[in-house]
């Protein structure tokens, strides 16, 4: 079982042969939280699609082990909430990853997997319920319990805790390093919210497509470049934390 999971070398993503940001270097391994900070526009969204395979790259190699799954977990509103499926049905739905008639579904497997997305998640209380009626933090245990469900290697999260109260973000982040360990898995998390993020993050990653910048390494190394510190020095001193135990940056600084 490798622990790289994911590996890009000179990674140039963009439109039309166009790229929006510097070089990429990035090295995530199994066990590592991942925060991908940057501003609306700053280009996270297009780094995260071409990782997924939705965006062809400008350049540069895109590595993933064979036999790594990738688990993605979309923004909540992207579910059709005129869409009657109870929580138990999208969990469910889950277990179908990568499977075909040529590589039928182990029932028995299957249902471990389901059952034990559902407890590492606390989603139980919720499977008769309709996805729709539940609350904004319901519905992302609810997704992230569908997304353990496929054994995912690396978890891939697009904004989830977006229009959540502070409570319920706090909750979904906590949540969100307790699976990290408990899987034994990769998490790349794309957000908005720096001050949670960078309290449960091995490896930052800021982007900044209007100064073409891109930075990735330790929490306290990408949060003390100067381009960073000029788009959030407002919140530094909430977010700054002791120096992290975890060896220096693997991955490229460019600017």
């Amino acid at each position: 079982m490798t622990d790289v999971l994911l590996r890009t070398k000179k990674l140039r993503v963009g439109f039309e042969r166009r790229a929006i940001l510097p070089p990429l270097d990035l090295e995530i391994r199994r066990r590592e939280l991942w925060g991908v900070i940057g501003r609306n526009g700053a280009g996270k969204t297009t780094l995260f699609r071409t990782l997924l395979g939705l965006f062809p790259a400008v350049s540069g190699q895109i590595d993933r082990p064979a036999g790594v799954r990738v688990g993605y977990v979309p923004q909540r509103n992207a579910l059709d909430p005129l869409v009657p499926a109870r929580a138990k049905d999208l969990i469910v739905e889950g277990s179908d990853h990568g499977l075909s008639f040529l590589r039928p579904l182990r029932t028995a497997e299957a249902k471990s997997r389901v059952t034990r997305a559902i407890e590492a998640t606390g989603s139980g209380p919720l499977l008769s319920r309709r996805y729709r009626d539940l609350s904004e933090g319901e519905k992302q245990r609810v997704l992230l319990a569908r997304a353990l469900a496929g054994a995912p290697d690396l978890l891939v999260l697009d904004e989830p805790t977006s229009a959540m109260d502070l409570v319920a973000e706090r909750e979904v982040t906590t949540l969100l390093a307790r699976l990290r360990d408990e899987f034994g898995i990769g998490v790349l998390l794309v957000t908005h919210h720096l001050g949670l993020v960078a309290t449960i993050a091995d490896r930052l990653l800021f982007l900044d497509a209007d100064d073409h910048v891109a930075v990735a390494g330790s929490v306290d190394h990408v949060m003390g470049h100067r381009i960073f510190e000029q788009r959030y020095g407002a919140v530094l001193g909430e977010t700054r934390r002791p120096m992290s135990s975890r060896p220096e940056p693997r991955g490229a600084e460019a600017d």
